[in-house]
């Protein structure tokens, strides 16, 4: 990285000067880290090498269990559990942090070295103040003088992108929305003014707006400041989108390292090929860039959205719904929440209808309706014609064998104390379907289907990895042959690669057996491989509704155009013009 490309560092080193942008300011050198269990260590990070230079972002992508947060915690000193460095250097700033004692690890933490964590309710301390916990940090590493700590802290409040940061700032984390508590942690991770800033996937809980919005700032804030960034991500539209570098990890170890642009375009470790082709904010993208080329996109690559099923038959149909909460301790117009405004849409035979918006756009409510888990204020749902309000309990109860859920988290919706067995012959066994012997083979067919193998039977949630719970909650799902299912955000909490699977097996299951799907999800990378028909909405209304190849060609609604715009990686140029 030459000088040129380097902005004016406001950042100074432990001895006074500025960083030498020619010299690195993170060098890992065959570093690796294990793990102690019962039968000895278990390496988690093999022989993994990266370099940052000051000013520059580089970001860290791999699944889960790739040892990309494990890298980026053995340099801040934060290893969880019984994890510790068994080899390799790790050089900041000249300096060897692997032989450092750990007062010097301290003091390097804050100062030199900011972190972003992941989840930020689990990382702000829920009985202090916002504004307490910044001033935590400012008091530790010796920023300002006592009586500035309150000026300073409103500062980095407003400077990381929280309105009213005076107010804010003796508020709690409990008052704050996800987006405003990143921020929070944005503050307190960049508040000492710190050379090299690790964000540890700070945004994977987020919104797709949301999660623009605060890279956006997150960028423009280190930038400003010459910081260099440690981005830790799974998803590579984001990561090539917000890093100049990437290096890619796999079980371990770098597989693949160099220039975004370059891994994007043509990677040549055939992990990387596989998250590369996965990524559905990439894959998205290469349909819409195919789209305005003229270029033939693959069955593959489609996965059914826009693929011209011509079903016109209804099995669900959604006329004028609205939900309205009482809000407790409200007063006046604010006694009540309309989470839900006059919606309405028809669900195709054998397709898929995404619903689409923001964290309380009134999506999940909606489909909770549909499911019958709660009542609407006003309006109907009707299955085939039927009105579902004039059921009685024991129709309500033959309902459920036609609609089924699957949730968003594949952790929360299996019960550990139940093996993989149990779950999915639950349905059968609660609607008294078939012998124990046929009950049985029912479950293994269904594992068949969603590619587990029919040992999994006997095992328990704990023992799966999020892609193998969610083919279970899947399986479970179809145990007695649905006619609709309700996928509530199904891929959102999973891995790239993994999404990617859990996407094709849905595609395919519908294909094979004629099911229809109500995705609701705020993803529009997801939507445009898998929906047929869109209907997007906002605080609870449908702001716009139509095929998906139409909406994604032309969207109408600037709500409609930010979600599209949102998707990580939309300014990156994926297709070559076709040669003449």
């Amino acid at each position: 990285m030459s000088a040129a490309n380097v902005k004016t560092m406001t950042n100074t080193t432990a001895a006074g000067k500025r960083p030498d942008p020619e010299q690195p300011l993170l060098e890992i050198c065959d570093l690796e880290v294990a793990f102690r269990s019962s039968t000895g260590m278990v390496p988690a990070v093999r022989k993994a090498n990266l370099t940052v230079y000051p000013g520059q972002s580089v970001a860290i992508v791999g699944e889960s269990g790739s040892g990309k947060s494990t890298t980026a915690h053995a340099v801040i000193g934060l290893l969880p559990g019984t994890g510790r460095v068994t080899g390799g250097q790790i050089l900041f700033e000249g300096r060897d942090l692997t032989c450092i004692s750990a007062k010097e690890m301290t003091a390097l933490r804050g100062a030199r070295i900011g972190l972003v964590p992941q989840d930020p309710m689990s990382n702000l301390n829920p009985v202090w103040s916002i504004g307490s916990q910044v001033k935590e940090t400012l008091r530790a590493n010796n920023v300002v003088p006592g009586s500035d700590l309150d000026r300073r802290v409103t500062e980095l409040l407003t400077e990381a992108g929280l309105p009213d940061a005076a107010r804010r700032a003796k508020q709690y984390p409990h008052e704050f929305s996800g987006g405003m508590r990143q921020r929070a942690l944005i503050a307190i991770g960049m508040a000492a003014d710190p050379s090299l800033l690790i964000a540890d996937e700070p945004t994977s809980a987020l919104d797709v707006t949301v999660q623009r919005v605060i890279l956006d700032h997150l960028q423009t804030l280190t930038r400003e400041r010459g910081t260099a960034m440690l981005l830790i991500t799974h998803d590579l539209g984001l990561a090539a989108e917000r890093a100049e570098h990437l290096v890619v990890m796999h079980r371990g170890r770098v597989v693949e390292s160099g220039p975004s642009l370059e891994i994007l375009k043509d990677p040549k470790h055939p992990y990387t090929k596989r998250l590369v082709q996965a990524a559905p904010s990439l894959a998205s993208h290469r349909i819409e860039q195919a789209h305005a080329q003229g270029v033939e996109v693959t069955e593959d690559e489609l996965l059914g959205a826009g693929m011209g099923r011509m079903s016109t038959e209804e099995v669900l149909r959604v006329e004028h719904l609205t939900k309205v909460f009482p809000v407790r301790g409200a007063k006046g117009k604010a006694k009540a929440l309309k989470a839900v405004d006059d919606v309405s849409f028809g669900l195709r035979k054998g397709t898929t209808l995404a619903l689409v918006g923001e964290s309380g756009s009134g999506k999940s409510t909606v489909a909770n309706i549909v499911l019958n888990l709660i009542d609407p204020t006003s309006g109907k749902v009707f299955h085939h014609g039927t009105d579902l309000s004039t059921l009685n309990k024991q129709e309500l109860f033959g309902l459920r064998r036609v609609m089924q859920p699957v949730f968003q988290n594949p952790y929360g919706s299996l019960d550990p104390m139940y093996s993989v067995f149990s779950s999915v012959e639950e349905p059968l066994r609660v609607h008294r379907v078939g012998t124990r012997k046929e009950r049985e083979q029912r479950v293994a067919e269904l594992l068949d289907m969603v590619a587990l193998p029919r040992s999994a039977m006997r095992r328990y949630p704990g023992e799966l990895s999020g892609g193998q719970r969610q083919r279970v909650a899947i399986a479970r799902a179809l145990a007695l042959r649905p006619e609709i299912v309700v996928l509530d955000e199904a891929v959102s909490a999973l891995d790239v690669l993994v999404q990617a699977q859990i996407l094709q097996l849905l595609s395919s299951l519908q294909a094979e057996l004629e099911l229809s799907y109500l995705f609701i999800t705020h993803d529009l990378a997801v939507v445009r491989l898998l929906a047929d028909d869109v209907v997007v909405m906002e605080q609870g209304r449908v702001v716009e509704a139509g095929p998906s190849d139409e909406l994604f060609a032309n969207p109408r609604e600037e709500y409609t155009k930010r979600l599209i715009a949102a998707v990580p990686g939309a300014g990156i140029e994926l297709y070559s013009e076709p040669a003449a």
